[in-house]
């Protein structure tokens, strides 16, 4: 087994690595215009405008790059559209446009900082070596009648490291909850972190809003910490400490607001001016509103410091000596399976106990380098890491693992695949699931199913890859995707999520939304995403898009690499009531292995017969959308008029093994004399009326008039894997329109 020493210096060394990738790589980046040299003392300051509203701390370092210069700086104003800038060097009078840089990685600096710290204390270092190495006795009294809370009361006041598993639905955050309640109530510090601020966000209300039910609740106690609070805390303003801070300091409020306003009207001034009294006037208006902030963090501080219970992320922890340099008798720390390891140590070194929760089945943290020692220990969990998801793998639970088994949130139909294929039937449903789901499910579409894989088998080759990051793309499945989101929303689903794999299909769903479903979204709960940023949450319908199809030959990594299932895992249990999968079952049946969860769960679908295929879309369509019309790919009227009334455009794409017939050519050629048609094809088609071609191949044949009115599945004739009913779409989305030919050889 390692020494601590050594693991700290190996998480480092991790830690360096992703600082270096994300220096060279990582940075946000954001448009500046119109900069202006507006002093040179002590160095060069520029004012800049900026396109958006920027929220960069004063005092923090930037880089600017422009005509192929880069200089780097700092902050010494910012907020709103606009922001002034220090520099040792000068940049000239004027700038009209350059790019600025912010850097996500002081942040990880902060983290070596603190892991140098833990090498110098023996009491922190056996902190973390028992983290990483939980092979001591289990001191806690050991009886079966005891409730989950009973248990992990015990084994969190008498052992220094629990682990707890908690799958999806198994009421962990209840769980934490009341377990922070109960050592606040013997009098313990506790110290309650994540990755996340959603996820502190919504332990911190449970843990409030038990205390007040037992009526223990106490002003200052509790304490949420930091400034990026959501909306799980709106009925909770008694433990955010800026807004606790706000009841009790109300001359230091009214101060900054002055402060505030007078800066921001003295930005408008300086936008037309650039004076040098106005900037003189502008930064010592920072620095007074800096003394102010100083005294409110100073408050804040002490409100800190008086707490029993105090919430905040990972980053902010090791960040900021307020947190960092007390000791807790208790550290929680909730979703660790997304954390890096180097971040759990450290939580661990403050804390006299810890309990580390997380699911080890969800996916794991998130880093950039591609490095040995970074995919070691920042992009693998620590339940992995220090070998208790190894003792499961086993068939066994670790002495120091405790497992909350029981889940409430999928319907049984869902939950029977995860409970038995990724839980290994460890998971189990509460009795409740079936009747509180019901309702759900009942609804279209499918209407009392809860699971369902609409099979895209026979309906063409739609799969293609983005030019540039070579994300994968599916425009049947996507526009059938939407088809089931407007059925759901029809029948009176307000809590819809669109998840896939891909980043490129989920933008265009995304782009698709905002522009055809606007006002659906102003009043309903609809997300289209990624897997990664699903973790977390729930919905009531999940739309599961696997995208892969042909003419790709491989199915994608995403779907059948090393974390596949965890990918999977998340994508169903992020489902209530009812998961519907949109898959092309003859591809993954070719491509993925038996073994794979994938097909695992194709399989699944299909011995239950969860499944209905292309067949019977006029079956299950029942609520048609204005701008997504379905129709018989042979029936062209509706074409026919599009083409008669196209003013500018008519894009045409016929696949190298496709054909186009006569009935097509005089279609075509039907359309107004100043309307041109462009031929996406290797090949000539004598006949058509083709004003350009551009040799480039596309896998699907396609239509698109005006660059607004987009013809899926048609001319028939062209495509290739194709079974009857053959199918046309209609989508009329200039949004997706415009995204779909940007990939497109020659059209971008």
């Amino acid at each position: 087994m390692n020494s601590t020493v050594s693991y700290i210096k190996e998480w480092q060394a991790a830690l360096e690595n992703e600082i270096r990738h994300l220096k060279k790589y990582g940075s946000t980046k954001y448009h500046v215009l119109n900069g202006h040299l507006i002093d040179q003392v002590d160095g060069f300051t520029y004012y800049f405008e900026t396109v958006g509203s920027l929220r960069i701390p004063v005092g923090s370092f930037v880089r600017l790059e422009w005509g192929g210069i880069k200089q780097e700086g700092g902050v010494l104003s910012s907020e709103g559209k606009s922001i002034i800038l220090s520099f040792e060097k000068t940049l000239g009078d004027l700038i009209s446009e350059a790019f600025l840089y912010h850097d996500p990685w002081e942040l990880l600096e902060q983290l070596i900082e603190r892991l140098d710290e833990v090498k110098k204390s023996k009491k922190k270092r056996l902190r973390v070596k028992r983290l990483m190495d939980p092979s001591m006795e289990s001191r806690h009294p050991i009886t079966q009648d005891h409730s989950n809370i009973k248990e992990l009361f015990l084994r969190s006041n008498f052992n220094p490291i629990t682990y707890v598993w908690g799958p999806p639905g198994t009421g962990k955050t209840y769980t934490l909850a009341r377990i922070a309640a109960n050592h606040y109530f013997k009098g313990k510090k506790l110290l309650v972190l994540s990755h996340s601020n959603q996820a502190v966000d919504v332990l911190m209300a449970e843990i409030s809003t038990f205390t007040k039910k037992k009526k223990r609740f106490k002003e200052g106690d509790i304490l949420r910490y930091g400034s990026q609070t959501g909306d799980s805390l709106a009925s909770h303003p008694d433990i955010i400490s800026s807004q606790l801070l706000e009841k009790h300091e109300p001359n230091l409020v009214e101060d900054k607001e002055k402060l505030t306003e007078e800066k921001r009207l003295l930005k408008q001034d300086l936008s037309g001016s650039f004076s040098k009294r106005d900037t003189d006037r502008l930064i010592e208006l920072e620095k007074k509103l800096g003394r102010v902030i100083e005294k409110f963090r100073r408050k804040e501080m002490e409100l800190v410091k008086e707490a029993k219970i105090v919430g905040s992320t990972l980053a902010k922890a090791a960040s900021d000596s307020t947190l960092y340099e007390q000791e807790y008798d208790l550290v929680i720390l909730d979703e660790a399976s997304m954390a890096y390891v180097p971040q759990i140590a450290f939580a661990a070194s403050i804390g006299k106990n810890i309990i580390v929760c997380g699911d080890f089945k969800q996916l794991p943290p998130i880093a950039s380098a591609r490095d040995e020692k970074v995919n070691k220990w920042l992009k693998e969990d620590i339940f992995h890491c220090s070998g208790v998801a190894n003792v499961v793998n086993e068939g066994k639970l670790h002495p120091h693992l405790f497992l909350l088994k029981e889940q409430r949130r999928m319907h049984p139909d869902i939950s029977a695949f995860t409970n038995k294929h990724i839980y290994h039937s460890r998971v189990c449903d509460h009795e409740s699931v079936q009747t509180s789901r019901a309702k759900i499910a009942e609804r279209r579409p499918f209407p009392n199913r809860a699971l369902m894989l609409l099979e895209t088998s026979g309906a063409g080759e739609h799969c293609i890859a983005e030019r540039t990051s070579r994300s994968r793309m599916n425009l049947w499945q996507l526009f059938l995707s939407f088809q089931l989101l407007h059925e759901a929303y029809s029948s009176g689903t307000r809590s819809i999520g669109y998840v896939t794999p891909y980043r490129a299909q989920s933008r265009l769903m995304d782009l698709l939304l905002q522009e055809v479903y606007a006002k659906e979204l102003e009043q309903a709960d609809i997300i289209a995403a990624t897997v990664h940023r699903f973790q977390g949450s729930e919905r009531d319908v999940m739309i599961f898009d696997t995208v892969d199809s042909y003419p790709e030959t491989r199915a994608g990594m995403l779907l059948t690499g090393k974390n596949s299932e965890r990918l999977i895992n998340v994508a169903i249990t992020r489902t209530k009531g009812k998961f519907i999968q949109v898959s092309d079952t003859d591809y993954i049946r070719k491509t993925v292995y038996k073994g794979k969860t994938l097909r695992k769960l194709v399989d699944h679908q299909t011995i239950f017969g969860h499944t209905i295929g292309t067949r019977d879309i006029g079956k299950w369509i029942q609520n048609h959308h204005p701008r997504l019309q379905w129709m018989h790919a042979r029936k062209l009227e509706v074409l026919g008029e599009d083409i008669k009334k196209a003013r500018h455009s008519i894009l045409l794409s016929i696949p190298d093994s496709g054909i186009v017939t006569e009935e097509w050519i005089n279609l075509l050629n039907c359309k107004e004399q100043h309307v041109k048609i462009t031929l996406i094809s290797t090949r000539p088609h004598p006949g058509l009326a083709v004003e350009e071609q551009i040799e480039t191949s596309v896998a699907f044949p396609f239509i698109i008039i005006d660059k607004q009115y987009f013809w899926l599945g048609v001319p028939l004739e062209a495509a290739s894997r194709l079974f009857p009913p053959f199918v046309a779409a209609r989508l009329d989305s200039v949004a997706v329109v415009e995204h779909f030919l940007t990939q497109l050889p020659g059209l971008e």
